[in-house]
């Protein structure tokens, strides 16, 4: 079983750490989303590393940009 730990819940986004990447022995790191009618995560983007994942978790536009969601819109008021 592989253990995961949440290091971020924001909105309906879900920022984790699951396991380790047999590949390179380095931390898997996800974005994960909730259905808003099951409320149930899943997996919707696999980051490249710790670095990308902080990013997205700082700024969430950018989380919304990487799973192709409106972002980073400016008010013309």
């Amino acid at each position: 079983m592989i253990a995961m730990q949440v290091l971020a819940q924001i909105d309906d986004f879900r920022f984790v750490q699951k396991g380790i990447i047999e590949l390179n022995g380095m931390p898997d790191y996800r974005l994960q989303v909730q259905n808003w009618y099951t409320k149930q995560w899943r997996d919707a983007y696999l980051f490249d590393n710790q670095m990308q994942c902080q990013t997205a978790m700082g700024d969430l536009e950018y989380a919304k940009w990487l799973l192709n969601r409106p972002c980073y819109i400016e008010d013309d008021e």
